[in-house]
């Protein structure tokens, strides 16, 4: 992507933005109950509080009126109000995004270690290609609840190694206790990711393995480590950070099984709370905060794969 085409991607992101807030925001209205069934199932709550909280709300406004509203306070970076306690909505994701990122990066940066080696050795080792292809094909097919449910009961509750869930024990503030907590979930998001990261990588590095420059490197006389770190990997780099970009960027909107299994305090459990109660205001925060991160990402990888690439570098 060069520089000319910035503004234009940048407009197209803006427009697919504006596109998921309109479907989102019709998706969830229409969705039987809403943030005010509990009270309407309360025989106790008469229909005059029921009208006087709809007003309070805006929820007696027609749809296109509450969805203008809300375009023009997000637009102003007023997220507006959780129909749940009343707290300011740009506050309580601010509050479970640090857990998140925690999660997500340390789960990262464990598939990457293991995507990297397993995607490269077996593109280049037939036998190592076996072993990788099952262990990768077990990780992608195995659920993340149940990976996550084994991994609490195995070395949880019967190795007792790990704590079973939450982000640090109560009244504890170590950097240990953290770390020990971070482990199980983290481990089971990189299981899953870096086994399909290092299929990527693997027909990646395949397909630039058979490519007719590098005949000619090896007719040259480069060693075997040359070839591979110098000219294959650079080149198979390119579609495999693309990926690993937008995965991270849904990994960050949508670890929402694991956050649940393992009882961590991120956006994912606070989607799974908002969800329960239609919580319209936090729910379209969190939606739209995992678009724009999706957007984001499609734009670094677009502009990486520009620097890794030296076939884009000659396009330019």
């Amino acid at each position: 992507m060069t520089a000319r085409e910035l503004p234009r991607r940048l407009a197209q992101g803006a427009l697919l933005l504006a596109v998921v807030s309109l479907v989102t925001f019709a998706l969830l209205h229409a969705v039987p109950g809403g943030p005010l069934a509990a009270y309407l199932e309360n025989p106790n709550v008469r229909p005059e509080d029921i009208a006087r909280l709809r007003v309070a709300l805006g929820l007696d406004a027609p749809l296109p009126v509450q969805y203008g509203r809300w375009v023009a306070g997000f637009v102003r970076g007023d997220w507006g109000y959780s129909y749940a306690d009343g707290r300011p909505v740009l506050v309580r994701v601010l509050e479970r995004v640090p857990a998140t990122l925690e999660l997500v990066g340390a789960s990262t940066l464990l598939a990457l270690l293991v995507a990297l080696p397993a995607g490269i050795l077996s593109a280049v080792h037939r036998g190592t290609d076996r072993v990788a292809t099952v262990a990768a094909t077990a990780g992608m097919s195995l659920p993340v609840f149940w990976l996550g449910l084994v991994a609490q009961l195995l070395f949880a509750l019967q190795l007792g190694w790990f704590p079973s869930s939450g982000r640090q024990s109560f009244g504890s503030t170590g950097v240990t206790d953290r770390l020990a907590h971070l482990v199980l979930p983290a481990a089971v998001l990189a299981l899953v990711q870096g086994a399909a990261w290092s299929r990527y990588l693997r027909g990646a590095m395949r397909d630039t393995l058979a490519l007719p420059f590098m005949a000619a490197a090896r007719v040259r006389g480069l060693s075997p480590a040359r070839l591979l770190l110098r000219h294959a990997l650079p080149n198979a780099l390119g579609p495999f950070v693309t990926v690993v970009l937008l995965d991270a960027a849904m990994l960050a909107s949508g670890a929402v099984v694991t956050e649940s299994v393992f009882a961590w305090p991120g956006a994912g459990s606070l989607f799974t709370e908002s969800l329960a109660k239609r919580d319209y205001p936090v729910l379209m925060a969190f939606v739209m905060a995992g678009a724009a991160a999706v957007v984001v990402c499609n734009l670094l990888a677009d502009l990486l794969v520009g620097a890794l690439d030296p076939r884009a570098r000659e396009r330019r």
